[in-house]
């Protein structure tokens, strides 16, 4: 559970994203870009244009399990997502 980003080497696009499974998520997408099927364009004609290589794919923050099992995990990935956002000086 955390934060991911995946970033274009060669022009710093980001793509910033918060999963429950970041692991998995990065996984897709690298499924995705494999098949062609990424839905960010600038992703996919790096992934075209040199292959894994011109993509760095990056864990930036892991969301410890609680003992609580009320802790509401939603917002907490939201509010950490908006912080690297802002962090990267991206929009919301």
């Amino acid at each position: 559970m955390g934060i991911y980003a995946i970033r274009d080497r060669a022009s710093g696009h980001l793509l910033l994203g918060a999963s429950r499974n970041v692991h998995a998520a990065l996984n897709r997408a690298r499924f995705e870009l494999r098949m062609g099927k990424h839905a960010d364009r600038v992703l996919q004609a790096e992934w075209n244009r040199i292959g894994v290589d011109g993509l760095a794919f990056e864990v930036l923050e892991l969301v410890k399990e609680r003992e609580d099992a009320e802790f509401d995990y939603a917002s907490e990935l939201k509010a950490l997502e908006q912080i690297h956002r802002e962090l990267q000086g991206l929009a919301p």
